[in-house]
């Protein structure tokens, strides 16, 4: 997310570099805990009120739009630089399946502010969270006590036009270049005829990684870009379609998004993944 700002933001930005990184860090946390808070009871109000799709619309581009400005927030103040402009050549499309790797815990909550349209697969637990809960719910993000459930919601919900993004490593990377990859979104793309877009995240700052707590505060700016990679259509063999893909990103991963890598590796990493090692 790259700004051409203004002089008053610039006169900030200069203003801020005095002040103490950690306090910086945790003024954007504030802000983003009283934003998602302010949005849970609006939403606690609406959901009985929107028609289910109204409802998830709203939802979405609510959560979508708040999210981009805590980003830019954070960019203005010189914590996090953000390039995910490729994302949008997505934002229109319908019933398409976006993957990605999982490099940090604020993945998500980057993809989604670019993608309106989309929803993501959220822990139960979260969906009883003060901060996130009712918001989730009147978007209808998707739960994963049931894999049944699970299923059966992300197909109904790409057939009526929505996106979904999903981590298939189910959880942040701690494997290089990334973790084994847990079934289920080939079988989804198949049941919902739905096509597969690769997205590869990278960043070289630990912070969010695993073992990496939010209020520790990161040791230089956030930097994470954003790369489209392949697109694989559904396939009647579930299973074979999900090692190719599970191939497809340990050929194509970028060394800076890897945990043990140093950040002077970032500079090897290609503009563009190659295409996939077979025919999709």
């Amino acid at each position: 997310m790259q700004l051409n700002l203004p002089w008053p933001a610039a006169r900030l930005l200069r203003a801020c570099a005095h002040v103490p990184r950690a306090l910086l860090l945790y003024g954007v946390l504030l802000v983003l805990g009283v934003v998602s808070l302010a949005w849970n009871l609006c939403a606690m109000l609406l959901h009985p009120l929107l028609p289910r799709e109204r409802g998830r619309d709203v939802g979405r581009a609510a959560i979508a739009y708040a999210y981009r400005g805590v980003w830019a927030l954070a960019g203005l103040l010189g914590l996090l630089r953000i390039d995910v402009r490729c994302l949008d050549a997505l934002h229109d499309e319908r019933g398409l399946i976006i993957v990605a790797n999982h490099p940090t815990m604020i993945d998500a909550l980057l993809l989604v502010a670019r993608l309106p349209r989309s929803a993501c697969i959220m822990k139960a637990d979260l969906m009883r969270n003060v901060f996130l809960g009712a918001g989730a719910r009147l978007a209808r993000y998707i739960r994963n006590d049931s894999p049944r459930g699970l299923v059966r919601c992300a197909v109904d919900d790409l057939r009526d036009g929505g996106q979904l993004i999903v981590f298939p490593e189910g959880t942040r990377t701690v494997r290089a270049p990334v973790n084994p990859f847990r079934p289920g979104i080939t079988l989804i793309a198949k049941l919902a005829d739905a096509p597969i877009q690769t997205v590869f995240l990278d960043t070289d700052s630990p912070y969010l990684r695993k073992g990496w707590p939010i209020w520790r505060v990161p040791p230089a700016q956030i930097v994470v870009t954003a790369r489209l990679g392949a697109r694989f259509a559904p396939s009647p063999d579930s299973a074979d379609l999900l090692a190719r893909i599970e191939q497809y990103y340990r050929a194509a991963a970028c060394p800076s998004s890897l945990p043990s890598l140093p950040p002077s590796a970032a500079s090897a990493c290609p503009p563009s993944p190659p295409r996939p090692p077979t025919s999709s």
